[in-house]
């Protein structure tokens, strides 16, 4: 019987070496892709509130007031909508002929809601968050 000089195949140990890589790049991508993925869900409640605020100032300018019609913004459904992926619950809280108040208000649980549960614009243009007040502006 002859013995083979060079066995092939992988041992144990290497593969555990595989192992323990993987999961430390795992356990470093992981928290950094649950932070986009809340940054997009963010971004899209700032757009559908953007893009009220513009269909309120076309409405404006057409009837001399502002409305709490979302139909007539342009969202399809009143007195609330939900944004495309479902995360957040846009609504105009408050409207007359000098001024409207909008809100998207953040619909599921977990650490999201802690961080930037309501975002807020109004006519005259100041946007506003709660809790935090940087949810606008952060990028991180």
């Amino acid at each position: 019987m002859q013995l083979r000089k060079h066995m092939s195949g992988i041992t144990l140990i290497e593969l555990m070496i595989v192992v323990v890589v993987v999961s430390i790049l795992a356990a470093i991508a992981f928290p950094n892709y649950q932070e986009f993925t809340a940054r997009a869900k963010r971004n899209e409640a700032k757009a559908a509130l953007l893009r009220l605020a513009i269909n309120q100032e076309r409405f404006y300018l057409n009837n001399n007031s502002f409305t709490q019609d979302l139909t007539a913004l342009g969202f399809g459904t009143t007195p609330t909508a939900i944004t495309e992926t479902g995360y957040y619950r846009v609504e105009v809280t408050a409207a007359d002929s000098s001024n409207f108040t909008a809100t998207a208000t953040y619909l599921q649980g977990g650490s999201e809601a802690s961080k930037c549960e309501v975002f807020t614009v109004n006519g005259r243009g100041a946007k506003t968050s709660d809790p935090a007040t940087d949810c606008w502006e952060r990028t991180r």
